[in-house]
């Protein structure tokens, strides 16, 4: 029987139907675990079935994933939704995912993807722009982090003398 090591390495060497075949089979062996359903999930992603990874997510998730994991599933889950057009829980998946992972730049950066998609512009960029300045290692970035960040949720707001 295929382990789920051997599906990861059929997956780096780009054999991406079979790694999604093999770890089919061990969630079928084995439904109550967290990890092979986050592969499976990520397996389908890779393949571009969008619709068929969301529900892996969720129960990887439900299953008590923790961990790199689980912050990859949350990333996952909500870009799934917010591909498949379910905004509103991609949202609701990024936001639960920073509340276990506050620092994860990446989690900010799709929720602001998602934000984008339901016409919250204004939230959007204040998280792209505090992404970019806590993250860039750009000299001209860092030159001007301290306005950027003052800015960021300030842009509707003019001065006048």
């Amino acid at each position: 029987m295929p382990t789920l090591a051997d599906a990861l390495t059929l997956r780096r060497k780009g054999d991406l139907e079979q790694s999604n075949t093999v770890i089919g089979q061990l969630v079928d062996d084995e439904p109550t675990n967290a990890v092979l359903h986050y592969q499976y999930a990520w397996s389908f992603d890779i393949l571009g079935k969008e619709a068929k990874a969301a529900p892996h997510y969720e129960q990887a998730i439900q299953l008590g994933l923790s961990g790199k994991d689980l912050e990859g599933a949350y990333l996952g889950l909500g870009s799934t939704y917010r591909t498949l057009g379910q905004y509103d829980q991609a949202i609701q998946t990024f936001t639960n995912g920073l509340k276990s992972f506050p620092d994860n730049k990446a989690l900010h950066t799709f929720l602001a993807m998602a934000l984008y998609n339901t016409n919250r512009h204004a939230e959007a960029m204040e998280l792209l722009l505090n992404a970019l300045a806590f993250t860039s290692n750009d000299p001209n970035i860092q030159e001007y982090k301290k306005a950027i960040l003052f800015y960021s949720d300030k842009l509707d707001q003019t001065w006048m003398d």
